[in-house]
């Protein structure tokens, strides 16, 4: 039997940003203790935390007074250094482990523990080195997209091949950096689904969300996705599948493609909550946030049951500022905002849930709000 820990406890996190913040919020109403390790002395979590420690993630004496008062820890960002994670959990309770933290920094990594649990990757290419771009390219086409392994994410450390004479250019801007050549799908959706487990095994998923990007940023998340029931049951098999397979502890992000011939196709995982989560906070019975400090704390799942057709819409700061008395005029609409100190594009400053009947219906708000804002 896994000893709980419960409220009363200390919890830290690594990573001080809005997903921090978020679970900061959890915790606190939990009646937890938290303490987060973030090297901006204006972070998001660190403002709203009962104690923030401003030092680098491999600072070892910062770590050895996070692991001293806390009694578990987790990560808020998956680029947080896994050898922190290993230090720490010599020390205290750590999840997400820095294996799973591994697989799931590194794309050829995560792309081949997804293929060994049984899930479909997009077909594609390890390139380490010039030599490897005609094989690449003969493998797997000119339509294509170049990703780094490594510290992409919301676009960045991506290019889009369509002319075989792109590639190696493409490639050399990247510091030829390990990169794969992933084929292009046709796409009819990109989905999302959370799942959370915790030590014991026991886990469970949300509702599949449907998401729909700008400039490579999540502009919105529609919940519950419109699809086929059959292939939303089978999104969330693969996923808890793919948990089990990593004895994964924690919340786990996986999303996938729909090809327009019908397919699931992994894209990639996150593990941690995730931004097409978001939508948790106001719609399920249990959040994702309130859910990772239950995983983290050997607690029983909570219930993640949808409890009103739901469209999430990220504010980035290319928006800024924006008019919150019409954006508030809606009854329908909950607003939510990280507290950065600077907007900037691409940055994501908050974001809104709105409610309604039905998808469709919440999508119309939601756009017409939206577009209130950019006015």
């Amino acid at each position: 039997m896994i000893k709980p820990i419960l409220p009363g406890a200390t919890l830290g996190v690594l990573g001080g940003g809005q997903l921090g913040r978020m679970f900061c919020v959890a915790a606190r109403t939990l009646g937890y203790r938290v303490i987060v390790l973030d090297p901006d002395g204006e972070s998001p979590a660190g403002i709203v935390a009962d104690e923030h420690i401003r030092a680098d993630y491999l600072d070892q004496s910062a770590l050895d007074l996070l692991a001293s008062r806390c009694d578990a820890v987790t990560t808020e960002f998956e680029n947080v250094p896994a050898e922190s994670l290993r230090y720490l959990a010599v020390k205290t309770q750590v999840s997400p482990s820095a294996d799973a933290l591994e697989v799931a920094q590194n794309r050829h990594r995560e792309k081949q523990f997804a293929l060994d649990a049984g899930l479909n990757p997009a077909p594609y290419y390890l390139i380490q080195s010039e030599a490897d771009i005609e094989p690449a390219l003969a493998d797997i086409g000119v339509s294509a997209i170049l990703k780094s392994t490594t510290l992409g994410y919301d676009g960045k450390g991506q290019v889009v091949i369509n002319r075989p004479e792109e590639l190696r250019p493409a490639y050399l801007s990247m510091n030829k950096v390990e990169c794969v050549l992933e084929r292009k799908i046709d796409l009819a959706l990109e989905v999302s689904v959370i799942v959370a487990r915790n030590a014991q095994g026991e886990a469970v998923s949300y509702p599949l969300a449907e998401n729909q990007h700008r400039h490579g940023i999540l502009h919105l998340s529609a919940v519950p996705a419109r699809l086929d029931e059959s292939l939303a049951t089978k999104a969330r098999q693969q996923a808890l599948a793919l948990a089990e397979s990593m004895q994964y502890v924690g919340i786990l992000a996986v999303e996938f493609f729909i090809s327009t011939r019908g397919d699931l196709i992994f894209n990639e995982m996150a593990p941690r909550p995730h931004n097409s989560g978001h939508y948790t906070s106001d719609a399920c019975v249990t959040s994702q946030f309130e859910q990772q400090v239950r995983m983290m704390c050997g607690l029983k799942p909570g219930e993640t049951r949808l409890l009103s057709a739901v469209v999430m819409m990220n504010l980035l700061g290319d928006l800024w500022h924006p008019d919150w008395a019409a954006l508030l005029a809606h009854p329908e609409i909950k607003l939510h905002l990280y507290g950065k100190s600077q907007a900037l594009p691409g940055r994501k400053m908050g974001h809104f849930n709105v409610f309604a009947g039905n998808v469709e219906q919440a999508l119309a708000v939601a756009e017409e709000a939206f577009a209130e804002l950019e006015k």
